[in-house]
């Protein structure tokens, strides 16, 4: 069987918990079918993060989860970025720019029924425009964004 590519899960799905179910009982899951998901909520635990705060260390955590992210975006291929929410959440935006421009191909899942971003666009503008030069494109269903992931080769 030929390796998967990797794939770097940029979402905000893990602040909630309506969000960490559904990522880690369906989202996850299903990505996992067809790429070696890395999933970036679990390379932080939630003591390291209680502690860090306990000690007054709040900066220091939230720039050491940042470099961990930085890492695990550049050891892998392909991002796939969930862009659902009134706006898109800006810590997924800015993983989709960072991978983009390291030539990594994205794609973003939208199911969100209400308008994001300009007219004519499915999000912001310069997100679509980053993910459409990076050689992916934004899907409407998460069995749409299997195909399109197992399409790049996996």
């Amino acid at each position: 069987m030929a390796e998967r590519p990797r794939c770097y899960v940029a979402s905000p799905l893990g602040f909630t918990e309506a969000g960490r179910h559904y990522y880690a009982e369906v989202y996850l899951p299903a990505l996992a079918e067809v790429v070696e998901v890395v999933d970036p909520w679990s390379l932080t635990q939630p003591w390291e993060v209680e502690q860090a705060i306990a000690a007054g260390r709040e900066r220091d955590i939230a720039l050491e989860i940042g470099r961990r992210n930085t890492e695990a975006i550049r050891s892998c291929t392909l991002v796939a970025a969930n862009l659902d929410g009134q706006e898109a959440d800006a810590g997924t935006v800015a993983e989709i720019g960072y991978a983009a421009a390291l030539g990594l191909t994205c794609f973003g899942l939208r199911t969100d029924l209400r308008q994001s971003g300009e007219m004519g666009v499915a999000v912001n503008l310069q997100v679509e425009a980053f993910i459409l030069e990076s050689g992916g494109r934004i899907v409407g269903s998460l069995e749409e964004l299997v195909r399109a992931l197992a399409a790049t080769g996996a």
